[in-house]
């Protein structure tokens, strides 16, 4: 594999083996609580963008990937803008997130249901056990900028989220953030 390179003002991936994904407000369908107040918005709006160096091939044992996602600040109703969420394919896989960028949330929820949020600012890290679903949340007014590494064979499982979504939400309250 060629050189591949991060900038560390930007978290920006160039070179070889790098994959960017965007999501924007008409992406992400049935995601927030309020699916009116999301479809009367401008559904080209960006919502988050993801890059990811790959070395090796997805589903390689024993292999490592690492990412940055961009979230933007924003919000449906109340409701901060996030990451559609998910769970690994492989669900006794691990991740570490860090913050870099901005505050924000990461939002975790066990197989049984169990929600809760930790704060990500920069220079927090997070270490999300396996059977754990996740997803994060921009808290500020600034991108939420998240570093992250994980198994090259966790795979990701957004199905299980898609249809049953996460047990709270978080919105914005009169104190901060309130996980409902």
């Amino acid at each position: 594999m060629g050189k591949t390179e991060i900038s560390l003002s930007s978290w920006a991936f160039t070179g070889e083996g790098v994959t960017e994904s965007r999501r924007v407000l008409g992406d992400l369908k049935g995601v927030f609580a309020d699916e009116a107040a999301r479809a009367a918005m401008d559904q080209d709006q960006v919502v988050y963008e993801v890059q990811m160096h790959a070395a090796v091939p997805e589903g390689t044992p024993g292999g490592l990937f690492l990412g940055v996602s961009c979230l933007r600040p924003g919000d449906v109703a109340g409701e901060y803008f996030m990451t559609k969420g998910h769970f690994h394919a492989r669900r006794e896989t691990a991740e570490y997130y860090w913050g870099v960028a901005g505050e924000g949330a990461l939002i975790l929820m066990d197989e049984n249901g169990d929600c809760r949020w930790e704060k990500v600012f920069p220079g927090s890290v997070h270490y999300i056990p396996g059977n754990v679903a996740h997803r994060l949340a921009n808290t500020g007014t600034e991108t939420l900028r998240v570093g992250a590494c994980w198994p090259s064979d966790a795979g990701h499982d957004y199905a299980t989220i898609a249809a049953s979504g996460f047990t709270k939400r978080l919105f914005k309250g009169p104190n901060g953030p309130e996980l409902r």
